[in-house]
C-alpha cells in the first residue's frame, strides 16, 4: 500500500462461502493455522480472516461466534505468532452484533471496513440469476459503527471499495471526522456488479485516493490471465497486493493452486520482477500503522 519500495503481501485463505466438500479451502482451526503458516512462509505479511462454521456439512457458512473465532485465531496465533491479523467484518443487515464482539473481544491489528453499499448480482450464460439479488448494505451509519469500535481498540481498518464512488466516500468519511490517520483501501475490482478487473482502470482509482493513501488491489472474479495483470500493474503504480484462495484458485498458467503458499508464491515472483521488495511483517506493521 502506497508508493514506498517495500511490498506489503496479503493472503486471504479462505473465501465466503466457498463449499469445502468442492474446493481445498481451509476450515477448521488447524486448517486456517496451517494455510496461514504456508502463506507466510512464503512471503505474506497479512493474513485475511474469515470464520467459518464448525459443525459438518456447514462449513460454507460464516461464524461469529467467539469460541469458534478465538480457536481459529488461537492456532493462527500459536502456529505464526509474527503474522499480522486483519479480520473480516461484512454482514448483510444491521445487526452487527457478531463481528463487532469479535473485534472487542479479539482487537485484531487490522480488520475489514466496507466503506459503501452494492447490489451484488451475477448472471449465468441463460441471463438468469445465478443467485437472488442481495444488496450488501453498507450505509454511513453502519460504516461508523464499525469505525467507533476499531478506533476504541486500535484496530486499522481497511476501507473496502467496490466501486468507484466508494472509494471517493473514504476521503469524504475523512472530511467528516468519521476517523483519523492515512486511510487504508482496497480496490475490490472483478465482481460483475462492481468495478471491472482492468489493469487501465488503476491509475484513475489511484487519482481518486484521500490524501495519504495506502492502498491494495483485490481481484476476484477475473479471468486468470487478467487476474495476474492486475496484480503487475498494481505493484507498478505503487500498491500492495493480495491474493490466496478467497480470491483465485488458479495459477497464470492456468493450473489449478495447490494451497495458499502456492499463489503467494507467485505473487511474491511479480513483486520481484518490477524491482521492488517483501515488507517483513514489523515493516508492514510499520507501513499499515499499526500500534499494537
Amino acid at each position: 500500500m502506497g508508493s514506498h519500495d517495500k511490498v506489503v503481501v496479503t493472503c486471504a485463505v479462505t473465501g465466503v462461502l466457498t463449499d469445502p466438500k468442492r474446493f481445498n479451502v481451509p476450515v477448521t482451526p488447524e486448517e486456517m493455522a496451517q494455510a496461514t503458516e504456508s502463506a507466510y512462509n512464503a512471503g505474506a505479511s497479512v493474513v485475511h480472516s474469515h470464520f467459518r462454521c464448525q459443525d459438518e456439512g456447514l462449513g460454507h457458512l460464516p461464524a461469529w461466534d467467539l469460541k469458534t473465532v478465538g480457536d481459529i485465531l488461537s492456532a493462527i496465533k500459536e502456529r505464526v505468532p509474527d503474522i499480522i491479523i486483519n479480520m473480516s467484518t461484512g454482514i448483510l443487515g444491521d445487526d452487527l452484533s457478531g463481528p463487532l464482539g469479535c473485534l472487542e473481544a479479539f482487537e485484531p491489528d487490522m480488520a475489514a471496513c466496507n466503506a459503501g453499499s452494492l447490489n451484488y448480482l451475477k448472471v449465468r450464460k441463460d441471463g438468469s440469476w445465478a443467485w437472488p439479488p442481495a444488496l450488501f448494505d453498507n450505509p454511513v451509519e453502519k460504516v461508523q459503527r464499525f469505525l467507533d469500535v476499531m478506533i476504541a481498540h486500535k484496530i486499522v481498518p481497511e476501507f473496502e471499495c467496490f466501486d468507484t464512488g466508494i472509494v471517493r466516500s473514504v476521503r469524504l468519511y475523512k472530511l467528516n471526522g468519521m476517523f483519523e490517520g492515512d486511510p487504508h483501501l482496497s480496490f475490490v475490482m472483478g465482481v460483475e456488479s462492481g468495478m471491472p478487473a482492468r489493469p487501465d482502470l488503476l491509475p484513475i482509482l489511484k487519482d481518486e485516493l484521500p490524501e495519504n493513501a495506502h492502498w491494495q488491489v483485490i481481484a476476484t472474479g477475473a479471468g486468470r490471465h487478467k487476474l495476474w495483470d492486475l496484480h503487475r500493474r498494481c505493484l507498478e503504480l505503487g500498491g500492495d497486493v493480495r491474493t490466496g484462495l478467497e480470491d483465485t484458485f488458479y495459477l497464470p498458467n492456468g493450473d489449478k493452486a495447490s494451497d495458499n503458499g502456492q499463489l503467494v508464491e507467485t505473487l511474491v515472483k511479480i513483486v520481484h520482477e518490477v524491482g521492488k521488495e517483501v515488507a517483513s511483517p514489523s515493516e508492514a506493521r510499520q507501513i499499515l500503522g499499526i500500534r499494537h
